[in-house]
């Protein structure tokens, strides 16, 4: 009988080898097609030179896209500029263009609208990937910094979407995509200022999303968790230990993404043109559910992680 038996026990691993080889291919086809639709496309990112903009600048100049590279830095665009081209096929891809952009100077975002647009006359995919974070208790916040935050992760990339909207409607083609924090979703603890204006950053682009799609302009936001750029476990070790649910949705949210995955699923956003992408862990799409299924629970036990943490810090 167990002999007989035996060949129906090895189904469910057969398949389960089988379904991951067919999902594997899928993947495999899926980012060979990826590189081939954006060739010849001018391609903008803003915060190119930080770990998920240097990732996508990669990986859409080995695409064949037209790059236009934005940062505070010039030293630094420069660096990104040479990474690109040194060891890169003239024949197969387009040296990059590089733009000055400092989205805390709101004051030369017109110039800088402009000098985008003057690089190539049009753009196809407008990447907003420039962030700044803070973690604060609310009280400790000046109205100054405040506006900081605003201007870097709401004012400045909604401004340069306006500015380059025009020569999309013309077109009536063009995709912007917004990289915003699952935090424009699911306020926490602590981010008072950067959750607000990830939360003022979602809606605007969810109702830009509506008004140009019968222009044919497409809007999409792709939410995370935090980047991590480093070994996951270092950041385990160092974390201090809290018994509370809320201390265990902190460190799921804290876990973070690698900035290639997230440059690999930004770019799958724009081959597919989808529209809403949440990149995260269990533990954060079970928040985000309570958020809206049972809100008084999720703010009892966020509250609750609030104390434990205070009472933590008065006991060291």
């Amino acid at each position: 009988m167990q002999i007989m038996s035996l060949p129906s026990v090895m189904v469910w691993p057969l398949l389960i080898v089988v379904a991951a080889g067919v999902y594997y291919i899928y993947n495999e086809i899926m980012r060979f097609m990826s590189k081939s639709l954006v060739r010849n496309k001018v391609v903008v990112i803003t915060d190119a030179v930080s770990g998920v903009g240097t990732e996508c600048a990669h990986l859409f100049h080995k695409g064949g896209a037209r790059l236009i590279l934005c940062g505070t830095s010039w030293d630094k665009l420069e660096s990104l500029y040479d990474s690109l081209t040194n060891d890169a096929n003239p024949r197969e891809t387009f040296a990059p263009k590089l733009v000055i952009l400092d989205f805390s100077d709101m004051d030369s975002m017109e110039e800088v609208v402009a000098e985008v647009v003057d690089c190539y006359g049009c753009v196809d995919v407008l990447i907003c990937n420039s962030s700044v974070k803070m973690k604060a208790p609310v009280q400790s916040i000046s109205l100054e910094l405040d506006r900081n935050i605003m201007d870097i992760n709401y004012f400045g990339p909604s401004t340069l979407a306006k500015g380059i909207l025009p020569t999309m409607i013309s077109r009536r083609c063009g995709h912007i995509i917004l990289v915003n924090s699952i935090q424009g979703r699911l306020a926490i603890p602590f981010r008072s200022s950067y959750a607000a204006s990830k939360h003022a950053a979602q809606a605007f682009f969810e109702c830009l999303r509506a008004e140009v799609q019968e222009y044919g302009v497409i809007v999409s936001t792709v939410s995370h968790t935090y980047i991590n750029a480093s070994n996951p476990r270092s950041n385990e070790k160092s974390a201090p230990k809290q018994s509370s649910l809320a201390a265990f949705i902190a460190s799921q949210l804290n876990h973070g993404v690698r900035p290639s995955v997230l440059a690999n699923e930004i770019m799958q956003t724009v081959n597919r043109k989808r529209k809403e992408v949440v990149l995260a862990h269990p533990i954060p799409w079970v928040a985000l559910h309570l958020r809206s299924l049972f809100p008084p629970f999720l703010f009892a036990v966020l509250a609750s992680g609030v104390k434990d943490s205070v009472l933590a810090e008065q006991m060291q």
